[in-house]
């Protein structure tokens, strides 16, 4: 139960020993395969977070060294399956080796306690903002985690939540205690109209006695209401039920719980008398500011390198801004230089932007560093799988899109990968971008056009091992709700097998990756393409062919990829003709057939068309290409 008023001497005395340890250039020694290493203490950020493929898993469902999955490993279940942080701790050379720089946990702090609550494993629904979940572990096994991980040179990123607590009280509206409820003309009303909370006690109940106003916090268990103790004011949470939409309001974030999880007032300002005064006395936006020096003591307490912001859209922009300012500064004051934020912002380009780098800014700062890719993951997994409606042309407009809404704000559109984390499929999606019925081919194409475009790539845990998604007793595919991309990893046979296909392959992929700089950080260009070495135009429809450069300074490395299942291709795509005024060589670095063939480029003159339409013509460079169907390569 712990508490950090503005003089808690346990909290200053984490910030304080962190910044202290950084000024002295302390280090650890770590036991890793038997040896001791030593590690700087704070460990340092990466340079550039380009260099730091993610690996994401949820806690609970990666593995368990001392059990076995408390239900069968890929059925549907929504109850805690049984992961650790011993078990992830455990993995850590699997994940180095497979090539992955970081590591993306699912939330580690407590969430409410009744386990007979389905869907409280996966870690969203804080109950105390300054305790590890004593079912995924204990505080030394977090803090033993991180340094192995440091030692291995991982660096850990830790999921968190800003917009909403655990459902921590029940609703009394009408005479009736309610978990949920939603209202349309309550979502928009002023302060001041927002019903009565019965608090929940540890057991999973509303107390009754506990109506607005909790008793002293030293006659409360830590299991009750919310922690720390500066939380537990009705009037920090909304208190207007279930959102009604997601989509931004007037006010540029969406209102509401988060289904029965409690939205906290982030944006907290003045209201009725009431709110007057506790502004007054904690200053402007208490819950942001408990929030920061909450996550500022976790950071310090455990070392971590990076917060992903769950529901970021949920949050004003500037309240977001705020946050990822304080979290910057802070960490610059211990020696990280470069720690990581990044948000899920569920929409449109236009949008991110609203929360993202100086695009984020409404006054002076800085957003959160980056948002996951969601205008990719809406557009590339389709497009590698040659579905219906979704043409090859879908992926160079999202790029010209964002090359066009950040050209006043990056120095080359290069840098726009620092701002995407990208992902092919996550723990929110009822699918894995592997299910059964997507061939081994397509999938790894999928990874390879991921770890090739611009931005940070993200894997989901268990893709390397070629999880498929939950299945019934037959079999069949279950692809009804979020488990079904949520297995017990562990329980699978052999389920950390290094020489599978999927983890070799994605192994060679960001190898790849690793060695050519181009690919972390290089300008993207999508390229006109040709059957006869003559008449060139952009690759369009479902089936058709990706081809993109990817150029930094004097070097460029090309990629193509078939996506037609059935078809080869045989042709020619562009290449840039300073670098390639006289003929050049280039390799084959990656293909998924296992080519390792070279290929010379050529100038000759050439005719540019749109469908139909003659656009023209000159003398231009180009690179013969043979594609198998579902084939993708990386040439330089």
């Amino acid at each position: 139960m712990k508490s950090f008023s503005i003089m808690a001497s346990e909290v200053n005395g984490v910030l304080q020993a962190a910044r202290k340890a950084h000024l002295d250039g302390n280090d650890r020694h770590v036991m890793v395969d038997g040896r001791f290493l030593r590690v700087p203490y704070p460990f340092p950020s990466p340079g550039d977070w380009r260099d730091c493929p993610i690996y994401f898993m949820l806690i609970d469902r990666f593995n368990n060294p001392d059990k076995p999955p408390k239900s069968r490993w890929d059925g549907i279940y929504d109850y805690r399956q049984g992961g650790t942080l011993k078990g992830v701790q455990s993995k850590l050379g699997y994940i180095a080796d497979l090539g992955m720089k970081a590591i993306w946990l699912s939330p580690v702090l407590k969430n409410a306690r009744p386990d007979a609550w389905a869907w409280n494993y996966h870690g969203y629904g804080t109950q105390d903002f300054m305790a590890v979940d004593e079912r995924l572990g204990t505080e030394k096994d977090l803090e033993d985690l991180v340094a192995e991980a440091h030692a291995r040179g991982l660096f850990i990123i830790l999921d968190i939540v800003l917009n909403h607590t655990a459902r921590v009280f029940d609703y009394v509206r009408d005479g009736a205690v309610l978990a949920a409820f939603k209202d349309s003309g309550l979502i928009e009303a002023s302060l001041g109209s927002e019903p009565a909370v019965q608090w929940m006690n540890g057991l999973g109940f509303p107390q009754p006695d506990w109506l607005n106003r909790l008793p002293d916090p030293a006659g409360l268990s830590a299991d009750d209401a919310v922690y720390p103790v500066e939380l537990q004011d009705h009037l920090f949470f909304r208190r207007r039920g279930e959102k009604v939409t997601d989509e931004p309001g007037p006010d540029g974030f969406v209102k509401g719980d988060f289904g029965a999880m409690r939205q906290l007032v982030v944006e907290y300002d003045a209201g009725d008398a009431a709110q007057q005064n506790l502004r007054e006395r904690l200053g402007p936006r208490p819950v942001l500011n408990i929030l920061i020096r909450a996550f500022a003591y976790l950071m310090a307490r455990f070392d971590l390198d990076g917060y992903r912001v769950d529901t970021a859209k949920y949050v004003h922009p500037q309240m977001i801004q705020t946050f990822g300012n304080s979290m910057r500064e802070f960490a610059l004051s211990i020696g990280k230089r470069n720690f990581f934020t990044f948000g899920e912002i569920y929409d449109d380009e236009k949008t991110i932007a609203a929360f993202v780098g100086r695009n984020g800014s409404e006054t002076e700062g800085f957003g959160i560093d980056a948002a996951l890719d969601f205008p990719l993951h809406f557009k590339l997994p389709k497009t590698v799988k040659a579905v219906s409606d979704f043409g090859v042309e879908e992926l160079r407009r999202i790029f010209e899109d964002r090359k066009a809404i950040e050209q006043e704000l990056i120095s080359s559109h290069g840098e726009a990968g620092r701002y995407f984390v990208s992902f092919l499929d996550n723990h929110d999606k009822t699918e894995r971008f592997g299910h059964p019925a997507t061939p081994p081919q397509q999938v790894v194409m999928g990874i390879a056009l991921m770890f090739a475009l611009q931005g940070i790539p993200s894997l989901y845990y268990g893709t390397e091992q070629g999880l498929e998604g939950a299945k019934d007793d037959q079999g069949r595919p279950q692809l009804d709700c979020f488990e079904s991309v949520r297995e017990a990893l562990w329980g699978k046979p052999n389920a950390f097998d290094q020489d599978a296909f999927f983890y070799q392959e994605i192994r060679k992929i960001a190898s790849v990756r690793a060695g050519c700089a181009p690919l972390r950080y290089g300008r993207l260009y999508f390229r006109q393409v040709s059957g006869n070495g003559m008449d060139f135009g952009y690759p369009k429809g479902a089936g058709g062919v990706i081809a993109f450069s990817r150029i930094l300074f004097e070097q460029e490395v090309v990629v193509v990829a078939n996506t037609h299942p059935r078809q080869a291709f045989n042709g020619f795509a562009l290449v840039d003709a300073d670098i390639h005024r006289t003929p050049t060589g280039h390799r084959i670095l990656y293909s998924n057939f296992g080519r390792q063939d070279m290929a010379h480029t050529r100038n000759e003159h050439v005719q540019f068309w749109d469908g139909h339409r003659f656009q023209g013509g000159g003398q231009c460079a180009m690179l013969p290409v043979v594609l198998a169907p579902m084939e993708v390569q990386i040439l330089c």
